[in-house]
This record gives structure tokens, C-alpha cells and sequence, in this order.
């Protein structure tokens, strides 16, 4: 199969290098948008005290004021010099174990934070991020950066600098080419402020991983009425080409042949099944990395549908099947 190819073709977008990070950093300081690379995916980056920038990124992005932002610190000790007497011991022992790395925690709200970090919420979410580039704009910076993934709200997460510039172009001041994306999908989020914690959404840090640290933990978001984590909205990182979860081979390639017939355009998407149209990894870690960039380069072929075969319902698969049943939400 042949792919059209993302090319770049504009100015903003400048490889990471160190005189360009540190412009990075004068524009974030002076309230620009400026996207970066992390090991999950490309961020959107404010000032996290600045209210002007950070309702920018609600703007650039479509972005709705219930949905709340994730804080990037350079290390841990700025999450417990941010998070102050709301830090504790589970925090302690996850961030001890996972930090830098694609988890986000839950905390008590900081006072410093712009209202709308937090949707109006009392908590917060904080991460130190695993990638040079980010960490370098980061400590250049010297103030904590919110930074939701650099698309239009509830479209495919950017995981090379070419998706940030296709969808929101000039919105943003400024692109750092970091290359693509190692995780490929959006950081885990665990709630920290309840007993037991909560794992409200999943990504490159397994349950099982979790668990061998917490010993136990709950599933999905609370009761609460300000919701305390991004990427909860019942339809969430869609690709424009209609998509659709089917949970056998049988009963998507059943699907795929009656669309065919019918004239349209469609393809087949699965994990280590080869009689697919398009075969993703079929190891959850591997399915991760590649499936948001599988989905932008397909929807370059304006195709009418999608049909992805859910992976198992199966703990380390959850990231994989809550984005594809996100993206597939009507």
C-alpha cells in the first residue's frame, strides 16, 4: 500500500536545537503557543500561571472550558515544590518509580495555576515528561508548562511536528521538530487525592505496572462534578474518515466486503492479523506507538470508512481499545 507523505512546508515548524529552544522559551514567556515533542505525543505549550495564554490554547484548539489541562514540570522535585502539602506518599512512590515517563498525576490544585488549567476544578494534573527536548524547554523556561496535545479538540493526537502544522497551522507560533513520538499515545492519568488511587486513563503505563507499585487500584472517574483528567469525552482522538470497532476478524471483514460492494471506499485496520488491509503491531506496546500515526497517514487517502478490529479486552490493551472506542463514539 502507498501512502501520501507528510512533507514540511512551513517556517514555524524548526528543528529542536538548542538557539531554537531557547526562542521557544522567550515566546512562552511573552504568552505565545509553542508545540513540542514529548515521548507520548506533541504538546501544546503555555505558560501554566498565564490565563491569557492558557485561554489561547482553548481557543486554538476548540478546546471545551470542562476539559481540563495537564501541568509539565522538569523534574520531580518542581512536582513537589508545585503540588506543596498536597503531595503524599502514593505520589511519592509513583513518581519515585515512573518519573520521567508517560504518567500523569492528580493532585491537589495549586494556588499559582491559571483557573482555567483546572476547569474550575480543585485538583490538578501534573507529569514530568521523558524527552529531551521537552525537559531542555522546560528547565529553559523556568515555569511549569500545560501542554494538551497539539490538535483540534477531539481529533488524532499529533505524533510528528508535520500533524501539528496540518491541523492547526498558524494558531500556533511556533513548532519544535523533535522527530516522531516514542509511546505514540497520551499519558496515563491516576488520581492520587482518593483512597484507593484511581486510574482514570489508560496509556503506556500499564495496570500491570500499577499495580506491582500501588497493590490495588480503582477504574474510570469518580463522581466528581469538574472532571479531574483529560481525554474523557465519550468521543475523543477521531480521524476525520468515519471509523468504526468491530470485535472479531470475521465480523469486520464481513463489514468491509458489503461497503465494497456498495462502491464505497473503505479499509480494513487490525493487530497482528494478516488478512487485514492494514496489519498494526500486535504487542500493546508496539500497537501504541503506531496507531495514531497509522490513522493520520490514513486519513490522507480519502477513504469513507475505517473498520479497525478491537484488540482483546484485555488490561494492557486498554489504552489501544479506549482510543479506538473514543474515535469511533457518534
Amino acid at each position: 500500500m502507498i501512502f501520501p507523505v507528510f512533507t514540511r512546508s512551513d517556517p514555524m515548524i524548526v528543528i529542536a536545537e538548542a538557539g531554537e529552544i531557547a526562542r521557544a522559551a522567550r515566546l512562552l514567556a511573552g504568552g505565545g503557543l509553542v508545540a513540542f515533542p514529548t515521548e507520548t505525543v506533541y504538546g501544546l505549550g503555555a505558560l501554566a500561571t498565564d490565563a491569557e495564554a492558557v485561554a489561547r490554547i482553548y481557543r486554538a484548539k476548540g478546546r471545551p472550558s470542562t476539559n481540563p489541562l495537564i501541568v509539565h514540570v522538569p523534574d520531580v522535585d518542581s512536582a513537589r515544590a508545585l503540588a506543596g502539602d498536597g503531595w503524599n506518599n502514593v505520589a511519592e512512590a509513583l513518581a519515585r518509580e515512573f518519573w520521567p515517563g508517560p504518567l500523569t498525576l492528580v493532585l491537589p490544585r495549586a494556588s499559582a495555576l491559571a483557573e482555567a488549567v483546572t476547569a474550575g476544578g480543585p485538583t490538578m494534573a501534573v507529569r514530568v515528561p521523558d524527552h529531551p527536548v521537552a525537559r531542555e524547554l522546560l528547565r529553559a523556561c523556568g515555569q511549569p508548562i500545560v501542554a494538551p496535545s497539539a490538535n483540534s479538540s477531539g481529533r488524532l493526537s499529533p505524533t510528528l511536528a508535520e500533524h501539528v502544522w496540518a491541523d492547526l497551522g498558524d494558531r500556533v507560533d511556533l513548532i519544535l521538530d523533535g522527530g516522531p513520538c516514542v509511546a505514540g499515545v497520551e499519558s496515563t492519568v491516576v488520581d492520587v487525592t482518593v483512597s484507593p488511587p484511581r486510574l482514570l486513563r489508560p496509556g503506556p503505563i500499564s495496570p500491570a505496572k500499577l499495580e506491582r507499585v500501588l497493590g490495588g487500584f480503582a477504574v474510570g472517574p469518580g463522581t466528581e462534578a469538574v472532571s479531574r483528567s483529560p481525554g474523557l469525552e465519550t468521543r475523543h482522538y477521531a480521524p476525520r474518515t468515519r471509523l468504526e470497532t468491530k470485535g472479531s476478524a470475521t465480523a469486520a471483514l464481513g463489514r468491509v466486503e458489503v461497503v465494497r460492494a456498495g462502491g464505497s471506499r473503505a479499509l480494513w485496520v487490525s493487530f497482528g492479523i494478516p488478512e487485514a488491509d492494514m496489519v498494526l503491531p500486535g504487542d500493546p506496546a508496539g500497537a501504541e506507538q503506531a496507531l495514531f500515526a497509522a490513522l493520520h497517514r490514513l486519513d490522507l487517502l480519502g477513504l469513507d470508512l475505517l473498520v479497525v478490529v478491537l484488540p482483546p479486552d484485555e488490561p494492557r490493551w486498554w489504552a489501544v481499545r479506549d482510543r479506538l472506542t473514543r474515535a469511533s463514539a457518534s
